[in-house]
């Protein structure tokens, strides 16, 4: 009787340990929003915007999703990046005012948004998630936020707007608009706004953009995969201290 409740208590709190490593892990999915990740904030740069999209209903799927852009400093160039069993489209049209360019162009007409549709089979089901990219540039001066509204549609005819604006210092709303922040370019670091000057020099430096782009994506999969490394370490070293402290007691 002794030994067996120490035993016991043991494997009882790994178990629990490991439940709870689980539920924090599950937590966090059930809380997830659409957000948006740049691959470059680089003011007057090129980047790519990758938005992960949870579905968060439990009956439903997700086949659809519309993201705004922005229509005061509106991106002269937006490319929709493949995604197998989804259309899309860019929709084009009028700005609500004439906007000038950094080059002195007058611009009155530009990319609105952009609308991916599932094919039949390919909706995100409860416990999924998909990623959506797009290419875009030129970024705003530094310092700018770019707000992109995101509306997410359910085969359920429930549709969930994703457009609230996140105040620094406040409290995160319940339906937050993906954004992020332009900078400014680093020390000695090439804007590629220079590179304009010889023919074709703006699809050079977009596809210089785009290479990093992609590169600093897979870098950040490698780093999430780095966590779950980390936690299935953590979730074995726990299994392995109660298997020691067994054969101690057995001992």
């Amino acid at each position: 009787m002794t030994t067996s409740s120490p035993k016991r208590a043991l494997t009882t709190g790994a178990i629990a340990l490991t439940t709870a490593g689980l539920m924090a892990i599950g937590l966090g999915a059930a809380s997830a929003h659409v957000t948006v990740a740049p691959a470059s904030t680089t003011e007057n740069g090129y980047s790519q915007l990758t938005f992960s999209v949870p579905n968060e209903s439990e009956s439903a799927a997700t086949n659809k999703l519309e993201v705004q852009l922005p229509m005061e400093q509106p991106f002269t160039s937006v490319r929709v990046k493949p995604v197998e069993g989804w259309t899309a489209e860019v929709v084009t049209g009028t700005l609500p005012e004439p906007v000038t360019t950094a080059d002195g162009a007058t611009l009155t007409e530009g990319p609105l948004s952009v609308v991916w549709t599932a094919e039949a089979g390919a909706e995100i089901s409860q416990q999924e998630y998909q990623t959506f990219s797009i290419s875009v540039g030129r970024l705003p001066e530094a310092g700018s936020t770019v707000i992109l509204p995101a509306t997410q549609s359910y085969t359920d005819g429930d549709v969930v707007e994703w457009n609230q604006e996140t105040v620094e210092g406040a409290e995160e709303p319940d339906k937050p608009a993906p954004s992020f922040v332009t900078t400014a370019a680093g020390e000695g670091e090439d804007s590629h706004g220079s590179h304009g000057g010889a023919a074709g020099g703006t699809e050079t430096a977009e596809a210089i953009d785009a290479e990093q782009a992609v590169a600093s994506t897979e870098a950040g999969s490698s780093s999430a995969l780095g966590w779950v490394g980390l936690v299935a370490g953590l979730l074995g070293l726990a299994a392995g201290v109660t298997a020691l402290a067994r054969t101690r007691r057995t001992a």
